[in-house]
């Protein structure tokens, strides 16, 4: 997979007049920095990607190894990074291709379909987003994931992933379309209709 063409790859946005569009772009120059040391990329964006992952895959382990590739393959095509979007926008499309091909090469299964049970998608997410590594929290993240990849497994990948992308990951409709490749209006279809599939499914009016 070739993923120096995730994302266009064009120089560093010129600062503009207004603050928002000063601010957007220290963010994006700070990615630049954040790319040039492994061990600061994976304390700042290890998480978020891994989080994305694991509801993506519904499997913690693999999600483990998933991240693992996505954060060294992000740091060995460093310079391909242009800043045209934040590096967690980058980021997240890496990790998303990454998934993709596990799926088409593995012959990847979706998970088994469970019951549909009312649960809070940010208490799911941190604990997933956790950084602990012990038994008791593995397990736990394992035993929430079950929990709402019922409801998941439901919906359309392109669905799963702009759900997973705004409600676990907090990106916004433009970043979304940036790591999904598509417009923002077909992104916004995605995510109407995985809120009123999810709603449905948790009892919830549409």
């Amino acid at each position: 997979m070739n993923i120096t063409h995730t994302i266009p790859a064009y120089g560093i946005p010129a600062p503009e007049g207004t603050a928002g569009d000063q601010a957007t772009t220290a963010i994006r120059s700070q990615g630049v920095l954040e790319l040039q040391d492994i061990d600061v990329l994976v304390k700042n964006y290890r998480a978020r990607i891994l989080r994305f992952v694991t509801f993506s895959t519904g499997d913690p382990d693999l999600a483990e190894t998933l991240t693992q590739d996505c954060l060294l393959k992000a740091w060995n095509a460093r310079a391909s990074f242009r800043a045209e979007c934040s590096l967690n926008t980058w980021l997240t499309s890496i990790a998303l291709n990454l998934v993709r091909d596990h799926q088409r090469t593995q012959k990847f299964k979706f998970w088994k379909q469970a019951k549909a049970t009312a649960v809070d998608v940010s208490d799911v997410a941190s604990f997933v987003a956790t950084d602990e590594t012990s038994a008791d929290k593995r397990l736990i993240a394992r035993e929430q994931v079950g929990r709402l990849s019922g409801i998941l497994e439901t919906l359309s990948m392109n669905q799963r992933t702009a759900f997973l992308m705004k409600f676990s990951d907090d990106m916004n409709l433009e970043e979304i379309s940036k790591a999904m490749n598509m417009p923002v209006n077909t992104v916004k279809t995605h995510l109407h209709r995985a809120l009123k599939a999810v709603r449905t499914q948790l009892g919830a009016k549409p």
